[in-house]
């Protein structure tokens, strides 16, 4: 079986995010770059499949080209191999464009089944897996919390509010998973080391025949037009008991309106 999991490189969200206002993008510059959180899960259940079915799996991320570092540790976990598209061209792009890049990119490689997280840690958009689907016309299986391949045939359970839906397709298929369905695994010193020597491929837009003028900011479908930095926290207030400090906690909620 071809897996291939998508994996996007994003700023710690340890550490204070915040947008550029030069172009109103998410400034990367600023803060350390990690794997999206979710993107580790998705890592892990490609590296469940390939030790159920056999098979290979291969990591595939669009960004620039500090990238690579994101792509080294999902291959020091076990992946196989790997595809970077980094075009300065990309910069700005939003998810439909991204969705458009993957699918081409896909159209490179054998692949059978794509597995992503549900949702980027900077964009909380939860649309490219389903976009790709749409994209390569495959059937997409998302927010699953456990993934069953049967021959050509997947099966998801999908979370929803009040429990999971079973869901089934057929390969080649796009599936997203939420942080419930496994623990990632963490990358041995052996994996680190034979990270370093994994094939990663390299395309630029021209190389998927892709025009510039498809992809970046100002051919973006949606944009952020303007923010504003969040106010700074106001001070707390300190409630003493001293026989009424149940009856200052309800005058204070009253006050704000909470009660």
């Amino acid at each position: 079986m071809n897996i291939v999991v998508l994996v996007k490189q994003v700023p710690d969200t340890e550490a204070e995010r915040k947008l550029n206002p030069a172009d109103n993008t998410v400034d990367r510059a600023s803060v350390d770059p990690v794997i999206n959180y979710i993107d580790e899960f998705a890592i892990e259940e490609g590296l469940q499949l390939k030790e159920s079915q056999g098979g290979e799996v291969t990591i595939m991320t669009v960004g620039p080209e500090r990238a690579t570092e994101s792509i080294r540790k999902a291959l020091s976990m076990g992946a196989d191999k790997a595809v970077h598209v980094t075009d300065e061209a990309l910069h700005g792009s939003d998810a439909i464009q991204t969705a458009k890049v993957i699918a081409k990119a896909l159209g490179t490689i054998e692949w059978d089944v794509v597995i992503a997280g549900s949702e980027a840690t900077d964009s909380r958009s939860a649309i490219v897996p389903a976009l790709v689907a749409e994209a390569l016309g495959a059937p997409q299986l998302t927010q699953a919390r456990k993934v069953t391949v049967d021959g050509s045939t997947v099966s998801i359970e999908r979370v929803t509010d009040t429990g999971y839906d079973r869901v089934e397709g057929s390969t080649p298929a796009v599936i997203s998973v939420v942080e419930k369905i496994n623990d990632p695994r963490y990358p041995s010193f052996k994996g680190i080391m034979a990270a370093k020597s994994k094939p990663i491929t390299v395309l630029s837009l021209a190389e998927l025949g892709l025009d510039a003028g498809e992809v970046g900011l100002a051919n973006a479908w949606t944009q952020v037009v303007s923010f504003e930095n969040a106010p700074p926290r106001a001070a707390g207030q300190t409630v003493k008991d001293e026989g009424n400090g149940g009856a200052a906690i309800a005058d204070y909620l009253a006050s704000k309106k909470l009660i």
